[in-house]
């Protein structure tokens, strides 16, 4: 399984970013995608999952800010994020299961500062 996260970078606040997740290595259409990130100090914590029927979840801090969607043909996913806010700044990984292990990324840095 290969997971490889892009799209970070510096953004103000109010910016937006949007991250991409490919994926190699397994059936990806039929497995849920999860983003979690993870701040300096801070617990690594979940942000947003799309299932392989494409329905959502999102943690309250980011729900009606980020959007996840897929690309089955691409084996893609990603997270649009607007609106961002200082407290967005994290490192943001992606993960999936296969054969009942957890598979994650490297992750991608976003940091959200004026």
């Amino acid at each position: 399984v290969q997971l490889q996260a892009s799209g970070g970078g510096l953004v103000q606040p109010g910016g937006s970013l949007r991250l991409s997740c490919a994926a190699a290595g397994f059936n990806f259409r039929l497995n849920t995608m999860t983003w979690y990130r993870q701040a300096p100090g801070i617990q690594r914590e979940f942000v947003a999952e799309i299932t392989s029927d494409h329905s959502t979840n999102y943690a309250d801090s980011v729900k009606g800010r980020f959007t996840v969607s897929r690309d089955n043909v691409r084996r893609t996913v990603f997270l649009q994020m607007d609106s961002l806010k200082p407290e967005d700044t994290a490192v943001y990984y992606c993960k999936t299961v296969y054969r009942s292990r957890n598979c994650w990324g490297q992750g991608t840095q976003v940091t959200v500062s004026s």
